[in-house]
């Protein structure tokens, strides 16, 4: 059975070069254009790791990871950020609220893909 990948941004273009990336590498993608869509894919779904933007309208990725770390069963799923903004204040607020790792952008596909190989395996 295929591995799920839930990615969460607001650009569709990000979420098309991801998804076509993670489906070629084996895994199953879905995807939402925020934090709301995502907590709602969460109803659906249990996906084995999500990749989040951080800066996304309606919920953004820290909101999004603080409301998904409320869910018992989701404490420990692994979530890696996406973001431009690396600052130390912004990374220990990414821990803060629950972030595993970090990711800059331009995503890079294959750098995605070992980041999450990397987890996993975890």
């Amino acid at each position: 059975m295929k591995k799920i990948i839930l990615i969460v941004d607001d650009s569709a273009l990000l979420r098309q070069i991801s998804s076509e990336a993670l489906t070629e590498a084996g895994y199953k993608v879905v995807q939402a254009a925020n934090g709301q869509e995502g907590l709602q894919q969460l109803d659906l779904i249990m996906p084995a790791l999500i990749v989040s933007d951080l800066n996304m309208p309606v919920m953004n990725g820290l909101e999004f990871i603080r409301a998904l770390r409320q869910r018992p069963a989701l404490k420990q799923l692994p979530v890696i950020m996406v973001t431009t903004e690396l600052s130390d204040a912004l990374k220990q607020a990414g821990r803060d609220a629950g972030a595993t790792a970090w990711l800059t952008k331009p995503l890079q596909p294959p750098l995605l893909l070992k980041a999450i190989r990397t987890l996993l395996e975890q």
